[in-house]
């Protein structure tokens, strides 16, 4: 499993190109067939993964991206090496999940009863929790979490019957890829609990750097590619003063992290807080989490506990995430797809 050293993020020069590529062929690893890869993304999904550079790169390799008509039966279509998709419909999980039982030598990434895992916040850090990772080069574990799924009265009540410490983090219990579901706010006081919308996730961050809002936290993002790892540090969550908590009754409303988190790699920080996770750690857990996943493509999003070297908590971890804002994703992406149709031509008997 190889491991990428943290780089700084940019984007580089791109080249002017069409979303869309034409079919050419080339030489993949020497079998004269080109790649084909058929996707359905979201209109966003596409912007920020299809970058120009990322399709020259790919075109150079023999990889040919064509975009799936959802107007037309999908069998209809390709053929197809690879689908990569990420739609939140439903009549798309059906479509695809019969394409996938119907046509097994098509790779899609990823299986969508796998995906459905990671869409809701209760399940997502599940496998995660049931790891076994409390001695091996450091210990990673899950926030401790409650689930509210109506009656926001309630809330207080149930938290003080969990046992849960303010402050917490609240978030949506469903991802669906709206912007509401990434909202996450800061409940601080008792009083403020019941304000909340259910359904949502209460987690808590008590001894966390997350919650070391005042001075800011890191937070590591760790990006899976199959077999590739790259990590980057970003800030947590925007500096936020005891000024601007007073303003606010009990609840504070954060923009969604992926926007407003800056890269960390320029910041002057203290070591203790900076330092990446062991390499053997990360490289145990990710291989963990896609064998119990049955996913490739996904990120972690991990701190690490304060005044601790090596307990870290997973808080999110994220389907398809923005590739488009990992460090030399155009390689490490087309390198993925090349071995995938390798790996398949490895399989096939000789005659």
């Amino acid at each position: 499993m190889r491991l990428n050293g943290e780089i700084p993020v940019g984007r580089g020069e791109e080249d002017g190109m069409d979303g869309e590529m034409n079919s050419l062929n080339y030489s993949i690893g020497g079998v004269g067939q080109k790649l084909t890869v058929g996707y359905a993304l979201t209109s966003k999904k596409k912007r920020s993964f299809l970058q120009p550079k990322f399709l020259s790169l790919a075109r150079s390799k023999g990889i040919c991206f064509i975009a799936i008509d959802l107007n037309r039966p999908l069998a209809d279509q390709g053929p197809f090496d690879i689908v990569l998709h990420k739609l939140l419909r439903k009549e798309w999980w059906d479509i695809i999940e019969d394409y996938r039982q119907k046509h097994p030598e098509v790779t899609v990434l990823d299986p969508p009863n796998a995906i459905q895992h990671l869409n809701n916040r209760q399940s997502m850090l599940q496998d995660v929790a049931d790891l076994n990772l409390s001695d091996y080069h450091g210990k990673v574990g899950v926030p401790r979490q409650l689930v509210v799924k109506k009656d926001p009265s309630s809330i207080p009540y149930e938290v003080t019957k969990a046992g849960l410490k303010l402050p917490l983090v609240a978030k949506p219990l469903l991802v669906d890829g709206s912007a509401k579901s990434h909202e996450l706010f800061l409940a601080y006081d008792e009083f403020s609990l019941s304000e909340l919308e259910p359904p949502l996730v209460l987690q808590e961050f008590v001894n966390h750097v997350l919650l070391c809002l005042i001075v800011g936290g890191i937070l590591f993002k760790i990006f899976i590619v199959g077999e590739t790892i790259t990590v980057v540090r970003r800030f947590s969550l925007p500096d936020v003063t005891n000024h601007e908590l007073a303003k606010v009754d009990g609840v504070f409303r954060f923009p969604r992290v992926s926007c407003a988190a800056a890269t960390a790699d320029d910041a002057e920080l203290d070591p203790s807080i900076a330092e990446l996770p062991p390499r053997p750690l990360l490289e145990r857990l990710v291989r963990e989490l896609r064998l119990r996943l049955g996913i490739q493509l996904f990120n972690i999003d991990m701190i690490r506990e304060i005044g601790s070297r090596d307990v870290f908590h997973v808080i999110d971890i994220n389907y398809f995430p923005g590739y488009g804002k990992m460090p030399d994703y155009e390689h490490i992406f087309t390198d993925f797809l090349l071995s995938l149709v390798q790996n398949k031509y490895k399989k096939r008997p000789t005659t």
